[in-house]
């Protein structure tokens, strides 16, 4: 039987805290899978559903990006319990149709919480929010497409028009779309990759030439020493548990690099083994190395000077296939290990040993995710990762390399197929080529660029292709100010979310297949294909009957937008790709590198891997036809007395800003999310006690503050005046100017808080400091140069 959607909101004085668990999955994930499963789904809808989910002749997981087994070695049931949840969401019995939103205006649906509107059900049909109307209303298709290009149409400039994606957009659609962009004249297409993985493109781009990981699933297995910084493995990618398991029974010893000693990498009680129900599981990480927030760079470079002191060098790998070395070991060579200690928050002995590991290991995968992506420093944090990689040989060979985890099942395909604002000239050369039109040159707008547009009246034109653009991006309270100053707001979508109840003068919402469903679009039977983590490309074809009738693709609903508002007549074949998608896969095969006879390759059980230079043939597609090294200056966050630095993360029961259910029962948490993680000497340092609430105040040093308000301290173990909260509740603290230098990724994993006790009546916002001496957030280069 399916439990019917929640009548009421979140009642945050039901919380209660427990003890935090030292293991990940076991009969409990299995137990809250099926759970979860069988009430949104029913046991039959669950058992059809789950058991061709990664499978060869089945569909992608809508969550993370962590790659599949080779098809001999999957097993029948290849999900987690994060995954199940994830197809629960998507697959669910509940329905929002018509009478909803004539029973909910949207004054009505504001107030309610993200957890709330998603566990509503899936839409069923197109809605429109006219101007001025306080509800939305049912729209024919063909309504929505002649609105929609109408208001394309009466732009002043296609620059005025943003395509936003998703990360779990299919490699169809995004192509369909960046294409349906440039025809009209933008490179506006921001992604989510904007806000999560965009600080590792950067970095690895301009080191070893190519914005992706160097590592094949195989390398993880069997590396001597995985390095896991940053990362989240047993919520946020837990299938890696298994990789992480095989690696350690061939031998491999693991390092833990994170603020929070987190389950997943304690102990993994695998469901599919026995001795993951009835015995202690397999032990992950043998050092922990709880740093401080932001102190990542710190630490590398700690390493990195061990490393050399030690001879922990590769020579010959240096000399013939790198830049930049002399000058790196000579900025090493002033480190001050006094700046280390205090940067990292680690002891000397504990960077060391560290060292130590990574010196006796001849092939190491390093591993990272959002703890490294969303700090200011991010970029030059990445490319010190690449740096010690690069001293040791570990790219190019087998059971190392480097690992950006990603966390949305096909964000590096988006990117792949042209979904970026700053395309490279060879990519817009190769669609001219192909298509006969003169593509857009000038870079477009990025995700932060975007609600910056948006809030100045430039922008009159905003689609969002999935996701859940006004909760996921920071600075909320601005983010929604800029998405209602915009005149139409359209969102391509299967649930619903709060980015449909910020909306533009009007909106619209366009129903899409969920990646479970069947597809029949132009009357046959459709697949699409996905790119995981490691460059693998495979197909995904669901198979429940759609939610609804009047449910579209989302490369039909492209494909007939561009129809609307260029005609069916242009360079553009658009009918012929919606009829079949085979052919949007030829023509990639033209445009895209490393994709000739994709349509033929991705029928191969498992797919196929995308080329990779410097992981194929150690050679590296940089300006110096070398991988570079890189200096960086060593950095330290200041935090004033009596002020936290706080990290923004998920709970174990949400994908994104898709939250799942209220517990954590990794940190303890039942029946809430307000709430933050203090070590206990700061809360009793701040005077305050276990249970108390509290405000959260950001601080900045333009003297403006952000808050946010309502949250139950939580006493847990992290380095002392370090803090954590969940997002996207914490997302109103980030100022939207607050980036990471170089990619313009949000600065969620290094905001500086003050506690308050809670005011009743305070609302998210802004407000100026009283005082105008602030200094918080101050990073204060260390001075590596030599005496005069």
């Amino acid at each position: 039987m399916v439990r019917r959607a929640p009548r009421r909101d979140i009642d945050e004085s039901d919380l209660s805290v427990g003890s935090e668990s030292h293991a990940a999955a076991g009969p409990t994930a299995v137990a809250v899978a099926m759970k979860r499963s069988i009430e949104q789904m029913g046991p039959t809808r669950t058992a059809r559903t789950l058991l061709k989910l990664n499978q060869v002749d089945g569909f992608d997981c809508q969550g993370c990006a962590w790659p599949d087994p080779s098809p001999e070695h999957r097993h029948t049931a290849e999900f987690c319990e994060n995954g199940a949840k994830a197809v629960a969401e998507e697959a669910t019995k509940r329905r929002v149709g018509p009478g909803f939103f004539a029973e909910h205006s949207l004054a009505d649906l504001e107030e309610r919480s993200e957890y709330w509107l998603g566990q509503q059900g899936r839409i069923t049909e197109p809605m429109v929010r006219r101007a001025g109307a306080t509800h939305y209303e049912p729209i024919a298709w063909d309504d929505a497409f002649a609105m929609m290009a109408d208001r394309l149409r009466a732009l002043g400039s296609p620059d005025e028009a943003v395509f936003y994606t998703s990360g779990k957009t299919s490699n169809e659609a995004a192509f369909t779309y960046q294409l349906l962009a440039r025809v009209l004249g933008t490179n506006n297409l921001p992604d989510c990759s904007n806000m999560c993985h965009e600080s590792t493109s950067v970095a690895l781009a301009e080191t070893i030439g190519i914005g992706k990981g160097s590592v094949s699933l195989h390398d993880v297995e069997t590396a001597e020493l995985i390095v896991v910084a940053g990362q989240n493995p047993g919520t946020n990618h837990p299938r890696m548990l298994s990789a992480l398991e095989k690696a350690k029974a061939n031998g491999a010893r693991i390092i833990a690099v994170n603020p929070l000693r987190e389950a997943g990498l304690v102990r993994f009680k695998n469901p599919q083994k026995p001795k993951g129900w009835v015995g202690n599981g397999t032990a992950l990480a043998d050092l922990h190395l709880p740093v401080r927030l932001n102190g990542d760079l710190a630490l590398w470079q700690g390493v990195a000077a061990y490393l050399l002191e030690h001879d922990a060098i590769d020579r010959d790998f240096v000399e013939h296939h790198t830049h930049g070395f002399e000058e790196w070991v000579e900025h090493i060579g002033r480190l001050d290990r006094a700046e280390v200690e205090r940067a990292s928050g680690l002891t000397w002995e504990q960077v060391e040993e560290m060292g130590a590991m990574l010196a006796a290991s001849s092939a190491t995968v390093f591993c990272w995710a959002m703890g490294i992506t969303q700090h200011r420093n991010s970029v030059a944090t990445i490319k010190e990762f690449v740096n010690v990689a690069l001293l040791q040989g570990n790219i190019g060979k087998p059971g190392a390399g480097l690992c950006p985890v990603r966390g949305h099942s096909n964000v590096q395909g988006d990117r792949t197929m042209g979904i970026w604002e700053r395309p490279q000239p060879e990519f817009l050369d190769a669609l001219e080529k192909e298509f006969g039109f003169e593509p857009p040159r000038e870079n477009g707008l990025d995700t932060v660029d975007a609600v910056e547009a948006m809030g100045e009246g430039r922008v009159g034109f905003f689609m969002a292709m999935g996701g859940n653009f006004a909760s996921a991006v920071s600075d909320t309270e601005v983010t929604e100010a800029a998405l209602r100053n915009v005149d139409l707001t359209v969102h391509v979508s299967t649930k619903l979310n709060r980015s449909h109840v910020v909306t533009g003068r009007e909106a619209l919402i366009l129903p899409s297949l969920g990646r479970s469903e069947r597809d029949r679009t132009g009357g046959r039977e459709q697949r699409v294909t996905v790119e995981d983590s490691m460059s693998v490309v495979h197909a995904s074809h669901g198979p429940l009957p759609p939610a609804s009738k009047h449910l579209r693709s989302e490369v039909d609903i492209v494909c007939s937008l561009a129809e609307a508002v260029l005609g069916p007549d242009g360079v553009v074949p658009w009918g012929e790709f919606r009829a079949d998608y085979a052919a949007i896969r030829r023509r990639v095969a033209d445009v895209v590198p490393g994709c000739a006879a994709y349509d033929e390759k991705v029928d191969r059980p498992g797919g196929f891997t995308l080329p990779h230079p410097p992981r194929d043939s150690r050679t590296f597609p940089t300006d110096v036809d070398r991988a570079v090294f890189s200096v960086s200056p060593l950095e330290v966050l200041e935090v004033p007395e009596g002020r936290l630095l706080l990290q923004t993360l998920r709970s174990h029961d949400q994908f994104n800003t898709t939250i799942y259910g209220l517990d954590d029962r990794y940190r303890g948490i039942s029946n809430g999310r307000r709430v933050v993680f203090v070590h206990p000497d700061d809360v009793r340092h701040l005077g305050f006690a276990e249970g108390d609430v509290v405000d959260l105040v950001s601080e900045w040093l333009d003297g403006s503050e952000r808050t946010a308000p309502g949250f139950r301290i939580v006493s847990y173990e992290q380095p002392v005046g370090c803090a954590a909260a969940y997002y996207p509740e914490t997302n109103p603290l980030i100022p939207l100017d607050s980036k990471a230098e170089g990619s313009n990724t949000p600065t969620s994993k290094s905001v500086v808080v003050r506690l308050e006790p809670a005011r009743e009546g305070v609302h998210t916002g802004i407000t100026r400091a009283a005082r105008g001496d602030a200094e918080t957030g101050h990073k204060r280069p260390i001075d590596t140069s030599p005496p005069s």
